[in-house]
């Protein structure tokens, strides 16, 4: 059995350079601890093959694998020009309107209604990833939005559109979207990704659909979003920091605190938070990636984020195996700095006022304290690992479940080691499996001491209420170790 030498987890995007077995296998033994299937670029069949090729991977290596499902949400984009392409001068003004007519270099259309119902004077549009910025000067929010073109240049047909300050009426899903979430949540994937929600009521409707058969994550990538970011939090299962579009509809030089603030606010709340986009972004045509990429990958260890995502370098880059060790090493190194301790111990928040959340802060102080080998929680659910996880404690953590679906879900969160295995049955059944399964997985050895956190009566989920230290004897070596 392997274990990570790191706390922060590994989020690798499955594509064309990554869609068989053997690099799946690949990519996980070098580093990565969930995959994400992106539906932007898949449908239901696509994602059914890939979520059986990871869990054979699973199988193969014995470690339960996270499976993330990224919902594409609503995509803006123009309608098609005549010529495919129009070149828009700065100052000019340019209409977008709902006829179903070519478009020249006077207008297209917008094939997006709920867009002119939201549009004021003054907003911001922003076409093909940023290249190009429009600013409304007049609309009748049914038929038509005139516009003075702020930042010009080529605008092709079924380019992009975003709004950084125009609030979109309806939900965060698309008719597509709806059946890919319902596929997913049929296939068991252990996390759902919400693309471009706006509000709270947007992972609101989702939570409806999926009455707890998956994790939600909610990607952070528009300025409304963060706006609303704690209630969104409150919603949410995971967060995740979108940089791509959320660089496009907000200044660029402003991204880095953002980032910051949505990563602190996640980690205040007990919420698991991944950065995402553009991390390795060299490293999609590199073996090697630049300095400054480096420096972004340490700065979201340091901060002491969840995960780290590597999307189009695993999905369809020239080295994905290469890009994922090179994300596993920055994390490795970063973690053992001196600093990072002290830049993690900063952010430490006070425990919530319950028994659960006293008793893992309790067991991290005392593992801290005694310089333990281990701490092991048994979690049903998945919120007891998540608690002792919240305190990022020096000691590592093996989360111990009898759910298989709860310890996929768990390679997502930082700092754990989740195993799954059949439930204790008494105290000294407990003490036996934790001690047995710190050997196993290569945490202890005879002569070292762990201390546990479980619930009592066993099996009764939130019920955590217990903490023992235990010492690891030679014959644990042999009892209950699956």
């Amino acid at each position: 059995m392997f274990k990570r030498n790191r706390s922060v987890k590994i989020l690798a995007t499955l594509g064309p350079s990554s869609s068989d077995v053997e690099t799946i296998k690949s990519l996980h033994l070098a580093g990565a601890d969930v995959f994400r299937i992106n539906m932007s670029h898949g449908d239901p069949d696509k994602m059914r093959a890939l979520m059986e090729k990871i869990r054979t991977v699973e199988s193969d290596v014995g470690r339960p694998i996270g499976i993330l499902v990224d919902i594409q949400g609503p995509k803006l984009r123009v309608g098609m020009f005549a010529d495919d392409a129009v070149m828009l001068e700065n100052g000019a003004t340019f209409r977008l309107d709902t006829k179903d007519e070519p478009g020249t270099v006077e207008r297209v259309r917008l094939p997006h209604p709920e867009i002119f119902e939201g549009m004021d004077v003054g907003h911001t549009l922003i076409l093909d990833d940023g290249k190009l910025r429009l600013e409304c000067i007049g609309s009748d929010q049914k038929s038509y939005i005139d516009t003075k073109v702020i930042v010009g240049g080529k605008l092709s047909s079924r380019k992009g559109v975003s709004l950084p300050d125009t609030t979109i009426s309806g939900g965060a899903l698309t008719e597509k979207d709806r059946r890919d979430l319902n596929a997913a949540l049929e296939a068991e994937a252990d996390w759902i990704a919400l693309s471009f929600i706006q509000r709270p009521e947007d992972v609101a409707e989702v939570r409806k659909i999926a009455r707890g058969r998956s994790g939600i994550l909610s990607k952070i990538e528009k300025p409304q979003a963060v706006e609303k970011i704690e209630e969104i939090i409150e919603l949410s299962d995971a967060i995740m920091v979108a940089r791509g579009d959320l660089g496009v509809e907000m200044p660029l030089a402003s991204l880095p605190g953002t980032q910051k603030r949505i990563t602190r606010a996640a980690r205040k709340a007990g919420k698991p938070v991944v950065v995402a986009t553009q991390m390795l972004e060299s490293m999609i045509s590199s073996p090697v990636p630049t300095r400054a990429e480096v420096s972004d990958v340490a700065t979201a260890v340091y901060e002491g984020a969840d995960a780290i995502m590597l999307s189009a370098e695993s999905a369809a880059g020239d080295y994905p195996h290469e890009a994922v060790s090179t994300m596993n090493t920055i994390a490795v190194e970063t973690e053992n700095d001196p600093l990072y301790r002290s830049i993690i111990d900063a952010q430490r928040t006070e425990p919530e006022a319950t028994g659960a959340d006293a008793i893992s802060a309790a067991a991290r102080q005392i593992a801290e304290t005694l310089h333990l080998s281990a701490l092991v929680c048994y979690t049903s659910s998945g919120a007891t690992g998540m608690r002792a996880a919240r305190e990022r404690p020096q000691t590592p953590i093996i989360a111990i479940t009898p759910r298989v679906r709860t310890a996929r879900r768990l390679a997502l969160i930082w700092g754990l080691h989740p195993v799954a295995t059949d439930d204790a049955t008494d105290i000294d059944d407990m003490v036996e499996r934790a001690c047995g399964q710190a050997m196993h997985h290569g945490f202890a050895s005879p002569g070292n001491r762990i201390i546990i956190t479980a619930g009592v009566p066993f099996g009764t989920p939130g019920a955590t209420n217990l903490l023992r230290i235990a010492f690891v004897r030679e014959e644990h070596s042999q009892q209950r170790r699956n």
